[in-house]
């Protein structure tokens, strides 16, 4: 057949065969993150037949909303060159608070746990955008003196139990209707509103921008360090409500709770696309990145394999999934 015959149809497909599929992905690599999502998903139906089904996805969304929104205040911070490595002790911090003050009401109980995410948010954001700290030894020091704080503080409240409220359990491990869990309530408007204001606002351009080349934006007589403090105090709310997420899906307000958190929740980020160095990425694909670091976890559990061998596998295939997605997208 000549070229010139074939039809639109026929050269769509040698352009697909011929190497086309490859420069899709890499132009909508959301398109190869859920390409390896299904294909996870598809693992597990192989492996343990029966097993994906509504119930199952529903507990998938389940675990993975708390994840999703630790994930969704380090994406922003991420965007512009930085880290948070307090993410975790900002959300143990806020729900065990949350729990000790519980007799006060639900919702002075939770302002209180929100206001641990401002407080040391805020910090964070000072330290990197004032005193210009570099952002991961900033974040680390006040993860570490949160820490060291809560330890203090529960030691004065002993003879005080921490008591989970009945609202924040019903939204941490509640489902409506039967199958749709409660925690979508908070992340589903969470990702609407970042993925709109990263893709729509004169604020979210501004984070990739920065992220770019922050000297270049402060010559430009840009405020840079107003965008940093905004960042960092909105990474340190979105972990406080990942908190009360987390607490109300284990009833139990333990000062380690979140600490698995961490790292997922920058293995998220990465795996999305966003560069840690900045000015690239989004929350669309840490959504998928979160989706799938459950899934992994879930694949993991199913195969009954011991916790020190599941941690070695799991670090090690979000580091061959990093380093693909990355080849993908250079």
């Amino acid at each position: 057949m000549s070229e010139r015959s074939k039809t639109p149809f026929s050269r769509a497909m040698v352009g697909i065969t011929g190497g086309g599929l490859v420069s899709l992905l890499r132009t909508r690599t959301i398109i190869a993150l859920i390409l390896l999502l299904l294909m996870l998903v598809a693992g597990i139906q192989m492996a343990r037949p029966g097993t994906v089904n509504l119930i199952w996805i529903s507990n998938m969304m389940l675990f993975a909303a708390p994840l999703g929104i630790v994930a969704a205040g380090q994406t922003v911070v991420m965007l512009t060159g930085g880290i948070d490595l307090s993410v975790a002790s900002v959300a143990t911090a806020s729900a065990y608070l949350m729990a000790t003050h519980s007799g006060l009401g639900v919702a002075p109980a939770i302002l209180y746990g929100l206001g641990v995410g401002f407080v040391v948010g805020l910090l964070n954001g000072i330290g990197v955008a004032l005193l210009r700290v570099q952002p991961l030894v900033m974040t680390l020091g006040t993860g570490l003196m949160t820490e060291g704080m809560l330890v203090v503080y529960s030691q004065k409240k002993m003879a005080e139990a921490p008591r989970v409220p009945q609202f924040i359990e019903d939204l941490g491990a509640g489902k409506l209707l039967g199958g749709i869990p409660n925690d979508l309530i908070v992340w589903v408007p969470i990702a609407i509103i970042l993925i709109f204001v990263l893709r729509r606002t004169g604020f979210g351009r501004l984070l990739y921008a920065i992220g770019d080349n922050s000297k270049a934006c402060t010559l430009a007589g840009i405020r840079v360090w107003k965008i940093l403090l905004v960042n960092y105090v909105t990474c340190g709310l979105l972990a406080a409500v990942a908190g009360l997420i987390i607490v109300g899906g284990t009833d139990s307000a333990e000062l380690r709770l979140a600490e698995v958190y961490l790292l997922p929740s920058i293995a998220a980020v990465i795996i999305g696309g966003t560069s840690i160095f900045g000015g690239r990425g989004g929350y669309s694909g840490t959504i998928v990145g979160a989706l799938i670091l459950t899934v992994l976890n879930s694949i993991l559990t199913l195969l009954d394999i011991p916790e020190s061998v599941r941690q070695i596998l799991y670090g090690a295939i979000i580091l061959l999934l990093a380093a693909a997605y990355t080849r993908l997208t250079d």
